[in-house]
């Protein structure tokens, strides 16, 4: 139904600098109009982020594909996700053949999106709770994708990163933010490189921006 929109998109992104062929795909075949409020549905292949309800958003396709890109994802990887919202960006990750375990903190998103993963047969590991601490019953990830603004890179996701992981988050301010992709070189060690510009919701939490 959507094939020629989703092809003009997969256009649009290989010519912003999308390379991998497996972001590629993967945004290729998760059908982004299963994860849009309905009445957005036809919208589901425009460049464009969308409200999903809770003052939260479907990331701009874009922004998930240089994310993921980031990640230099291969098959096998345990990646924790901060911020579930849709559930978008956790499919992508399944898809790309990663152990995906993801974090919302609203409840009636968090329930949504399980229901969503549930109806799709995605093997996704779901929790309702403050994504800012991580998940640590599972860690240490080999990748972490924070999907929303942070004002610093939380410590304490970055203890929960293996000795060579990535985790890529946008941090800045409540309105505008630079992706962080930064490498765990050793126990204290880190390396970090910059893509500018981008725009999330605020990450809330206790290790994030606090709830107004």
């Amino acid at each position: 139904m959507y094939e020629s929109e989703r092809d003009k998109l997969i256009d649009e992104l290989t010519s912003q600098g999308i390379t991998d062929v497996f972001v590629i795909k993967a945004i290729h075949d998760i059908p982004r109009e299963k994860f849009v409020p309905e009445a957005l549905q036809h919208q589901a292949y425009k460049n464009i982020a969308l409200p999903i309800g809770k003052g939260q958003t479907i990331s701009q396709p874009y922004t998930v594909a240089i994310m993921t890109q980031a990640l230099k994802l291969e098959k096998g990887l345990k990646v924790l996700e901060v911020g579930t919202g849709s559930g978008y960006q956790a499919a992508i990750l399944l898809n790309m053949g990663a152990q995906v375990f993801t974090i919302e903190r609203d409840f009636d998103l968090y329930q949504e999106a399980k229901k969503k993963f549930d109806k799709m047969e995605m093997n996704i590991a779901c929790m309702c709770g403050d994504g800012t601490v991580g998940w640590n019953e599972f860690a240490p990830y080999d990748r972490i994708i924070v999907t929303a603004a942070a004002p610093d890179v939380p410590k304490s996701l970055l203890k929960q990163l293996k000795i060579g992981g990535i985790i890529v988050v946008p941090v800045g301010s409540r309105t505008t933010q630079i992706m962080h992709v930064v490498v765990r070189e050793d126990e204290e060690k880190y390396s970090t490189t910059k893509i500018p510009a981008f725009q999330f919701v605020p990450l809330i939490g206790m290790n994030g921006w606090k709830d107004d």
